[in-house]
């Protein structure tokens, strides 16, 4: 098992990640479990990472698809490349992990074919980014994009559907955590997410 995480599920605590203020992240550890879950991640398999930010799901990625593996992380902010290599190498991963600077989809063009890809948010790219990202995906891999904003969502379906993917599965994530105050514990609401994901004919 990888250092400092010692299990084979995923579900790292945010806190254990070398973090920024500079850089949102990492993406929650519910919705790291449930967007690992989604992408159907085999030993050995081939990931894409497009927007890494601090690198949660690239360090969860790598540890699933191990040692024969390979995890491509992208992100076109320096901090958060940074972050993430240092995210990689403070779990052990960092000999399956490359993570580059660039900016999507231009940056995506010279990676190698991918069984699965996850795509953080995207803005304005977003459409671009699933249409390269559709040529670097093999037949029966996974897309598995996070959403915060609806209109993220309503764009990554679309797009999806028009591409002739199929299983498009949404789900929106809403999550509260507990946290202690003197009088017990108070539930916390966290932004929800929607997690779109699906298979590629």
């Amino acid at each position: 098992m990888a250092k400092n995480w010692a299990y084979k599920t995923p579900g790292i605590p945010d806190e254990a990640f070398n973090q920024s203020d500079a850089v949102p992240g990492p993406t929650k550890e519910e919705i790291r479990v449930i967007t690992i879950a989604k992408a159907r991640l085999n030993e050995g398999a081939v990931v894409i990472d497009v927007g890494c930010g601090t690198g949660g799901l690239t360090v969860e990625a790598a540890l699933q698809v191990g040692a024969k593996g390979r995890v491509y992380a992208v992100d076109e902010d320096l901090v958060a490349v940074d972050l993430a290599k240092s995210n990689a190498v403070k779990f052990g991963v960092e000999n399956t992990v490359v993570v580059a600077r660039g900016k999507a989809p231009e940056a995506l063009l010279a990676l190698p074919s991918a069984d699965a890809v996850f795509i953080g948010g995207g803005g304005f790219s977003l459409r671009p980014i699933i249409q390269t990202i559709h040529y670097k995906l093999k037949a029966g891999g996974r897309i598995v994009v996070n959403a915060i904003l609806l209109e993220t969502a309503t764009v990554a379906i679309a797009e999806l559907r028009a591409l002739g993917y199929r299983d498009i599965d949404v789900v929106n994530v809403l999550v509260s955590k507990g946290r202690q105050i003197n009088s017990g514990t108070m539930m916390m609401a966290r932004n929800p997410v929607t997690i779109i994901s699906a298979t590629k004919l």
